[in-house]
């Protein structure tokens, strides 16, 4: 079997509610999906969704090759980016990329990827997350009540402006999820808002009134000492990695025992997946996939390795023209047996329908606020 060409196409997904978080939200609650799907000489498509960035160029990486060989076309495609870097946008091709050769792979062997990656177990455990800074307080309940309809007890609050505001929204979440959990599980999510003094101080005024399970990225994500510190100063863990692009990013991280969740973007790709969950095992720490909109079939890898904690189920709907062979029951992912990636696209349909929704709107939560970590007075809005 051989790579033969690619072709690229885009939908959108329609939320049905705003979307964002601190630094900012797309009001209309449509984005866009890119899509990217592989061709083979055997006629065995693979999909992948996620991102265009750098796609022409790192398919000279895959061409002629056997799809076959997963692990080493990522290095391959890592290689072909040895002098300008595999960072920031860049990664996002290759996981995309990476998806879809894993979708052939499944595909020709006839078994659903979670099964060839080595998985026992279809159900993969999640949590709630609505990504729901600019959901009034009824829409929140709503939101989380849905969830909670099916099974989750455990729910992420996008925060970090007021600890008064964020100590109530966190309670309308419990009291959502109490259908299921006398003691929900509660995350907030900062992204990257906040200094390190800043961070201990907004912590301690939540922690009196919320056990909260876990604080996501609550400081710039390079920083490894700040996180250390932060850490050491508060009850909940310290999740963080979901920007970080390659494994050796998290290398400062884990050597100053700065990060208590590894997460993992799920926009980068099954083997990157992979790979941070061992290096994560390896220092007997647990690991969350992010964002699974964005690769759903990272659920699958999350259900192959042995420290998977809990993945972000942000909706349960599917981007417009694309079929996942998934459904949201029990508190979280229960996988199919299609073979593959578990994906069918409808190209006519998406063709058809167009719609222009980027991430990188000015006020989406994708640009970062101009005075985000320079906040002296809890509730204040950060001016673009």
């Amino acid at each position: 079997m051989k790579i033969t060409g690619f072709r690229t196409l885009r939908t959108f997904h329609d939320w049905g509610r705003p979307i964002g978080d601190v630094n900012g939200f797309i009001d209309s609650g449509v984005t866009e999906v890119p899509l990217v799907i592989i061709e083979t000489d055997e006629g065995i498509d693979g999909v992948g969704m996620g991102s265009h960035a750098e796609v022409p160029r790192l398919f000279q990486a895959l061409e002629g090759k056997d799809p076959r060989g997963v692990q080493s076309l990522y290095d391959a495609m890592l290689a072909i980016m040895f002098k300008t870097g595999h960072g920031g946008a860049a990664f996002g091709g290759i996981g995309t990329l990476d998806m879809a050769l894993w979708d052939i792979k499944a595909k020709a062997a006839g078994e659903p990827l979670w099964r060839l990656l080595g998985a026992t177990d279809r159900f993969v455990p999640g949590y709630a997350s609505g990504l729901d800074i600019a959901l009034d307080d009824e829409a929140l309940h709503a939101f989380y009540a849905t969830f909670a309809e099916r099974g989750f007890t455990s729910g992420k609050l996008k925060g970090g402006r007021d600890w008064t505001h964020d100590i109530r929204r966190l309670g309308i979440i419990a009291d959502a999820l109490r259908a299921n959990a006398d003691n929900p599980g509660l995350m907030l999510d900062a992204n990257e808002s906040w200094n390190l003094k800043q961070a201990i101080r907004y912590l301690s005024k939540v922690e009196e009134a919320v056990d909260l399970a876990w604080i996501e990225e609550p400081l710039r994500r390079w920083d490894a000492t700040g996180h250390a510190k932060l850490t050491s100063a508060i009850r909940a863990a310290v999740a963080t990695g979901e920007n970080l692009t390659g494994l050796e990013q998290y290398r400062p991280l884990l050597d100053a025992n700065a990060v208590d969740v590894v997460q993992a973007g799920a926009g980068w790709g099954i083997t990157h997946f992979l790979r941070v969950a061992i290096t994560a095992h390896s220092r007997d720490l647990p690991v969350s996939p992010v964002g699974l909109t964005a690769n759903h079939a990272v659920a699958a890898a999350a259900a192959a390795v042995p420290n998977h904690l809990s993945a972000e189920v942000q909706d349960v709907r599917g981007p417009f023209g694309m079929l996942l062979d998934q459904e949201y029951a029990d508190g979280g992912i229960v996988l199919g047996d299609e073979p593959g990636a578990g994906v069918t696209i409808d190209e006519r349909a998406i063709a058809q329908d167009q719609r222009l929704a980027s991430w990188l709107a000015p006020e989406g939560p994708h640009v970062r606020s101009r005075r985000a970590g320079l906040q002296l007075v809890p509730g204040a809005l950060y001016p673009r």
